[in-house]
């Protein structure tokens, strides 16, 4: 198999976020797409490793913020290659919450979802949860970051627990 006609799947960046209580999380992931507009549904999809993905099913709710070209490798570090289990991904940014009380940053976005859980389906060493968005806004009319431009312009690499990680 070529693995590289994987790479040419077109998608976007995006951070999850979730807040369960005290304990917030969130992440960086490839895997944001609208399913349905009535209801308007979002699909996103966590590695059942990431510290997001335990918050997020406890939690039923989440942000997807859309990230912007702008974002640059520190912020896409802060929030894709740490984990939320021993760093404050919000700490030192500009954080707001959605009507569902979960955190996001204005910071290097496009927009911000706000979704409740609606169903979750075990795809092996993922986890897709489909929310229902309950608000949403547009943030800047910047373009969004596509992962394409993530690997070719920011030569960012493509982290193990991705759902598009392909060993070498």
């Amino acid at each position: 198999m070529d693995a590289s006609a994987l790479y040419k799947i077109t998608s976007g960046l995006y951070v999850v976020s979730t807040q369960d209580g005290d304990t917030v999380s969130a992440c960086l992931i490839n895997t944001g797409l609208q399913l349905t507009n009535t209801p308007f549904q979002i699909q996103v999809v966590v590695n059942k490793e990431n510290y997001t993905e335990g918050v997020l099913e406890r939690s039923g709710h989440f942000a997807l913020t859309l990230v912007s070209e702008k974002a640059d490798m520190p912020y896409i570090g802060r929030f894709g290659f740490r984990s939320s289990r021993d760093f404050a991904k919000f700490d030192g940014v500009s954080v707001e919450h959605t009507v569902l009380g979960d955190p996001y940053t204005p910071d290097n976005a496009v927009a911000v979802i706000a979704c409740k859980v609606v169903q979750m389906l075990d795809v092996g060493t993922h986890m897709l949860f489909v929310g229902e968005a309950v608000d949403a806004a547009s943030l800047s009319d910047d373009p969004q970051m596509s992962y394409s431009y993530y690997h070719t312009v920011l030569k960012g690499k493509t982290p193990p627990k991705a759902s598009s990680y392909i060993p070498e």
